[in-house]
């Protein structure tokens, strides 16, 4: 045993680690993202679920020994031969959880929905520069665990329960505080270097901080209502179901804008309907009343009008989301957008496009799809 402890301190990994600790944390940031992205599919997945539920507890136990370390409280264990090792694991863990509500909701044509996390990944990759600075990495730490933590609880316990609303989402929040804030108690309570480097209010201020803005982004519908997510979202000439497909004609969008699966100018012909159809991921066993909201742009107000609100329900569970379609009839001219809302007016996705009306304009490249 004492051999192998020897090779371990002699070890040449070891050394590398230590003289470029810093672009190794970022290096485990990214392993972990990519590890999540590779293998994550679906929330109500069991390989999903028990992967989440080990990074999640990982991460909390990590952290606590991690913080405790600089105490010296491992020293002489066989838990302070590596630990060197701790705050690559913790990136590694912050990555794969960050992941993992990328992954999840990538799939909705609703990008913008999730620019803001993207955002936030940025931050906490820059942030990864100031982990040498001591007096900022505990902060650091419990800031990005606190909006992780989050994000676990708002994922799993809709699942767990098969239930989603604005109630479930802030009774998720709490769940994630109560865990966050026992975390740091516990943590600050046990190690004397976290009691030194920082101030008890300053980080329970933060940590109060993350949730509140983590609300606000919700209920100002910045993020979507967790974890049902806009799988498509297309403006159709005709819609039709057979044999449990649906049929969906539209207008192809030009080859090099890939990005969309259908053109958003839409040439309308005098006398038929506008259709919108959607799919919407929900988890298995979760019941949703889904609504589609048609807004027209009134330029003389310079505001959007509600044209009409039209509801339907979907049960989760489908791979290819749960589907359902509205239309509307004698439409006037201009910008018009889709908003796919919850029942209690969560948005999940939205679709914009324009109507035009020319004599001499045909729809072109028409296709038939099935979904």
């Amino acid at each position: 045993m004492k051999r192998a402890l020897v090779r371990y301190r002699n070890s040449r990994f070891r050394h590398f680690v230590l003289k470029h600790q810093k672009y190794a944390l970022i290096l485990f940031f990214i392993g972990g993202f990519l590890f999540d992205w590779l293998t994550l599919t679906r929330i109500d997945r069991l390989y999903d679920l028990i992967v989440l539920c080990s990074h999640m507890i990982s991460l909390s136990v990590t952290l606590y020994l991690f913080n405790l370390a600089e105490d010296g409280k491992w020293n002489g264990t066989l838990l302070g031969k590596y630990e060197t090792y701790l705050p690559l694991a913790i990136q590694f863990f912050f990555g794969a959880l960050s992941s993992a509500y990328v992954v999840y909701f990538s799939r909705t044509v609703s990008l913008s929905k999730t620019a803001i996390f993207f955002i936030l990944l940025l931050v906490m990759l820059l942030a990864n520069e100031m982990l040498k600075q001591r007096m900022s990495n505990k902060y650091l730490q419990f800031g990005v665990y606190s909006f992780l933590s989050f994000t676990f609880f708002s994922f799993i316990i809709p699942v767990f329960i098969s239930e989603m609303n604005s109630m479930v989402f802030v009774l998720s929040g709490l769940a994630s505080l109560v865990c966050t804030l026992t975390l740091v108690t516990v943590t600050y309570l046990s190690s004397q270097s976290t009691r030194n480097e920082v101030r008890g209010y300053k980080l329970y201020g933060l940590v109060l901080g993350v949730y509140l803005l983590v609300y606000a982004f919700y209920f100002l519908k910045i993020i979507p209502p967790v974890p049902l997510a806009l799988d498509c979202g297309i403006v159709a000439h005709h819609v039709s179901v057979s044999s449990d497909k649906y049929m969906v004609t539209f207008e192809r969008d030009e080859w090099y804008k890939f990005w969309r699966i259908n053109r958003i100018k839409y040439v309308h012909e005098d006398g038929r309907p506008i259709y919108f159809f959607s799919s919407v991921f929900a988890p298995t066993s979760l019941e949703k009343s889904i609504m589609h909201r048609w807004l027209w742009y009134n330029e003389i107000s310079e505001e959007w009008d509600v044209v009409d609100n039209i509801p339907f329900e979907i049960v989760g569970g489908r791979d290819g989301g749960y589907r359902g379609y509205t239309y509307k009839e004698n439409v006037k001219t201009g910008r018009w957008k889709v908003q796919v809302l919850t029942d209690d007016e969560l948005l999940i996705g939205v679709v914009d496009f324009e109507v035009v009306v020319d004599d001499q304009l045909k729809p072109s490249r028409l296709v038939e799809r099935a979904f």
